[in-house]
């Protein structure tokens, strides 16, 4: 691992309809402020724009083994619309897939949440209040864990570790970004 700073992860509430194989929302939400520990957080319109050519995953709890999609393959499609960082995702014919459709349509997912790195000169502070004005984007997550950005939506369609460990699948993550 690099002398880069790891990942960070938002999460947020969500809202699901089951309507065949297809997950769709928002990973994250502008202008919504979040609390993060000792500061609050919001994210400016745009702060995905220079992400959305990049490869980005689409994980189950940002788990690098639990790949749901990711759009090299075509299978997750991002956008930058007036609410936020949209998703389209087809989810596959697997145990894993089969389990997040299953969750979705009873309604039992938490959120989503996104892992990012502020791009340089991408964040800007005022007192405790940090807005996210670039962000690298590495990966989208399902999640079931509280959230921390409000409101955040995805729908089914034709649907938290301890902090050591998030740190090693964040370096294990990065490791097979550089592969």
């Amino acid at each position: 691992m690099t002398d880069a700073a790891p990942p960070e992860r938002r999460s947020a509430s969500i809202e699901v309809r089951a309507k065949g194989r297809r997950l769709e929302g928002h990973a994250a939400l502008f202008g919504v402020e979040a609390r993060i520990g000792t500061f609050s957080e919001t994210i400016r319109a745009g702060a995905f724009k220079d992400s959305l050519g990049r490869d980005v995953l689409a994980l189950v709890d940002h788990d690098p083994s639990r790949v749901l999609a990711r759009t090299r393959s075509g299978t997750l499609r991002l956008a930058e619309d007036t609410r936020g960082l949209a998703f389209d995702l087809d989810v596959p014919d697997t145990s894993i897939g089969r389990d997040i459709l299953a969750l979705a349509e009873r309604g039992d997912l938490g959120g989503m949440s996104f892992g990012f790195t502020a791009s340089p000169g991408g964040e800007a502070w005022s007192g405790e209040k940090r807005e996210l004005r670039a962000v690298t984007l590495f990966e989208i997550s399902v999640i079931q864990a509280l959230p921390a950005y409000p409101g955040t939506i995805v729908q089914a369609r034709s649907a938290a570790p301890p902090a050591g460990h998030r740190l090693a699948l964040a370096a294990r993550y990065l490791d097979t970004l550089r592969s």
